[in-house]
């Protein structure tokens, strides 16, 4: 095929260009500057063009595919969609390699143009989302994936373009939206960092950030939970991005070209620490298992993978007609064999979900009643909602203890919420009674549960008796003091199913006094949350 790259010359176009004179493609590389147009041309043995997208675009006449690898792809302003027009125009398929999610998920305007004239214009055709689409396909397997947690953790030596830099500096410290656990959050570029495990045991840190995954995939994959991160290599280069990104959310001061600069100099300086081994991790979550496809690149062919899925799909003899984001598009198999040549070890691991309440009922756990058990089998995040009825002890010492615990003031039919989120130790439970609200801390201890409020923790025995979910407290301690038997509260809590529906029963009392304290009781239903297509 005749193709024009578009930022030929870039971090990630000239990769992609190597990649397509390999395949035998006539591949022109087309840039602003001549000069590095040119010298890459001479290395690769193909041709030079000069081209400004916001220039005279006649020389899209004769190619086959126009390839935009130039970015940053959120700042081409009202017209952005001039490229794409003028190939489609000019009778040639379009791709691109946007990581912006707003322009990948537009493209679709150009759906009626592209179809009419059988051509393929396609948006995010890299290592997100065409990439990770593929693997979540993959890691699927027909399943519907509950959550998916993908990646991008290069190396400190991979180069980066000034694009890539600008994109990351502009997103952290601003709030973007995520799906999880069934509706839009918002929270902050570059925070939540966790740890990822790629091929051969290496653990590298991601940080989230806004991609085109967390818009794309809730509606298409049917996802309760989609999350990315991406990391950098060195501590001093990761944590130093989290204090800008902390400066941001203080003082929104705009990300200039001089401040971009001044990064990159500052990455260049730190450019010899650190290795150049990168990887990608998409991980699906299911009703019954994790599954992870992991990869790694070796000595520096890190950048190579964002131009695999566009590989893979220019070896197909005919492309799919439309416009839209290139969700998976193109298939794992596919794509790992456009790594072939590449310097790239890939791997995929599973193991079975197991949430903190199986694990501590065992075979007990399927004796509940399916409603109890599903509000028990948090994949990530789950969202909760209902109604209860709080009646508060009276008496100076209990009022101090639900003072001191946070517990809901009195009152009938109160508005309850419960957000649960799945921790590596367990669970978190936040709990919403009106306006008033308190967090507690599940985790695995020997022979049983730990709940822990605050300073508080105490051991809960759970069992189920009669169908039902019992929680009565057996220990306790403030820090790692343990508490006497005689300033343990009594629990008289249970989870059980009433027709059809789950309830909830509360009633704790005060340690040496066994005046109540509070009891709540009501039922709850999951809330399936919004429209993931509506934000």
């Amino acid at each position: 095929m005749r193709i024009l790259l578009l930022g030929g010359y870039g971090v990630f176009g000239s990769r992609l260009a190597e990649l397509l004179v390999r395949d035998g493609h006539d591949v022109t590389v087309a840039g602003r500057s001549a000069g590095a147009a040119q010298a890459l041309a001479n290395r690769l043995g193909c041709r030079a063009m000069v081209l400004d997208r916001e220039g005279p675009l006649d020389a899209l006449a004769g190619q086959d595919v126009v390839v935009d690898a130039a970015g940053p792809f959120h700042s081409y302003g009202a017209d952005r969609y001039r490229l794409a027009r003028a190939a489609l125009a000019a009778e040639a398929h379009y791709l691109d390699l946007s990581d912006d999610a707003g322009f990948c998920a537009g493209l679709t305007e150009l759906d009626p143009m592209a179809r009419q004239a059988g051509l393929c214009a396609l948006s995010g055709l890299s290592s997100v989302p065409a990439l990770s689409s593929a693997a979540v396909v993959a890691l699927s397997a027909g399943a519907r994936p509950r959550v998916i947690d993908t990646a991008i953790l290069p190396g400190n030596r991979a180069p980066r373009g000034l694009s890539v830099m600008r994109s990351i500096l502009e997103g952290a410290g601003r709030g973007m939206p995520v799906w999880r656990g069934g509706r839009w959050c918002r929270v902050t570029g570059w925070s939540d960092p966790k740890d990822y495990t790629l091929p051969g045991g290496l653990i590298r840190q991601g940080w989230q950030i806004a991609v085109p995954d967390q818009r794309l995939f809730p509606a298409h994959f049917g996802a309760e939970t989609v999350i990315f991160r991406a990391g950098l290599e060195l501590g001093v280069m990761r944590y130093g991005l989290a204090a800008f990104a902390a400066l941001r959310r203080i003082w929104a001061f705009p990300v200039t070209p001089r401040l971009v600069r001044v990064a990159q100099v500052a990455a260049g300086a730190l450019a010899p620490f650190g290795s150049g081994r990168g990887g990608m991790s998409v991980t699906v979550t299911t009703e019954t298992e994790r599954r992870s496809w992991r990869l790694l690149a070796e000595d520096g062919d890190g950048p190579f993978i964002p131009g695999v899925a566009a590989r893979a799909l220019l070896r197909r003899d005919v492309l799919p007609p439309g416009a839209g984001p290139a969700v998976a598009v193109v298939t794992l198999a596919e794509a790992e064999a456009a790594m072939s040549d590449l310097r790239v070890v890939t791997e995929r691991v599973s193991a079975p979900v197991d949430p903190i309440f199986r694990r501590v009922l065992g075979d007990a756990f399927d004796r509940l009643p399916d409603v109890v058990r599903r509000t028990h089998l948090t994949a990530e995040c789950s969202h909760w909602s209902g109604t209860c009825d709080v009646t508060r002890g009276t008496g100076l010492w209990p009022r101090l203890l639900c003072a001191l615990f946070g517990f809901p003031p009195e009152g009938r039919d109160q508005p309850v919420e419960v957000v649960k989120t799945a921790t590596a130790a367990g669970e978190t439970w936040l709990r919403q009674f009106g306006r008033r609200r308190f967090r507690s801390r599940l985790s695995v201890r020997r022979g049983g549960m730990e709940e822990r409020f605050g300073p508080f923790s105490f051991a809960l025995a759970l069992h189920v008796t009669e169908h039902a979910l019992h929680y009565p407290v057996t220990a306790g301690r403030i820090g790692p003091l343990p508490l006497p038997r005689w300033l343990l509260p009594v629990s008289v809590a249970r989870e059980q199913a009433a027709d059809g529906v789950f309830r909830f029963d509360v009633d704790l009392h005060a340690p040496l006094t066994g005046q109540r304290m509070v009891h709540y009781r009501g039922w709850l239903a999951e809330d399936t949350g919004e429209d993931p297509a509506v934000r």
